[in-house]
C-alpha cells in the first residue's frame, strides 16, 4: 500500500500507525502530543534501521538534538484511523546539522493529515554542546538524505 500514497519524496522509511483511545485528546482527535511522540519514535526507528543505534550515539559522544520543529496540522484524525507515517532526511550539511521531514496519510481518506519539518544540531552528549558530525554519522545520515 505504501507504494500507491501520494509520497512527498521517494522511497520514504514509514511504519503504520493505528490510532488508539489513549492517542485521543478531550476535543475527539489526536492530540498534539501524540504526534509529536510519533515523530520521535519514527525518527529513532528510522535511525536505527539506518544502523546507528543509541549505544553508537553513547560510543562517539555525540547526540542529534531537536533546534527546531514546524509542525502542520491538515486534517483531524479520529480513533480508529490508521495513519502511515513516513520520515526522510532532506538535509544534513555534513558539519553540524540535518533536517528530517515527515509526512502522515490517513489511509481511509488518502490525504496528508499531519506534516512536519525538524532541525538537528549535533552536540556532545558529555557536554551539551555543539560539535561536529562524527564520521560514522556524516557517512549514514548523509548517504541517506533525499537530496
Amino acid at each position: 500500500m505504501s507504494e500507491a500514497l501520494p509520497w512527498r519524496y521517494r522511497d520514504p522509511f514509514y511504519e503504520r500507525w493505528n490510532i488508539e483511545t489513549h492517542n485521543i485528546d478531550h476535543y475527539g482527535h489526536v492530540n498534539n502530543q501524540a504526534y509529536l511522540a510519533r515523530l520521535e519514535s519514527l525518527a529513532w526507528a528510522h535511525t536505527n534501521a539506518l544502523g546507528l543505534s543509541f549505544s553508537d550515539y553513547q560510543q562517539l559522544d555525540r547526540a542529534m538534538v531537536i533546534r527546531r520543529h514546524e509542525l502542520d496540522y491538515h486534517l483531524a484524525c479520529h480513533h480508529g484511523d490508521t495513519l502511515h507515517c513516513a520520515t526522510w532526511i532532506t538535509a544534513c550539511d555534513k558539519r553540524l546539522s540535518l533536517t528530517r521531514e515527515f509526512q502522515f496519510i490517513c489511509e481511509r481518506r488518502l490525504k496528508t493529515v499531519f506534516s512536519a519539518k525538524t532541525e538537528f544540531v549535533c552536540t556532545a552528549l558529555s557536554t551539551g554542546k555543539p560539535k561536529r558530525l562524527p564520521a560514522k554519522f556524516i557517512e549514514v545520515y548523509g548517504g541517506a538524505c533525499t537530496t
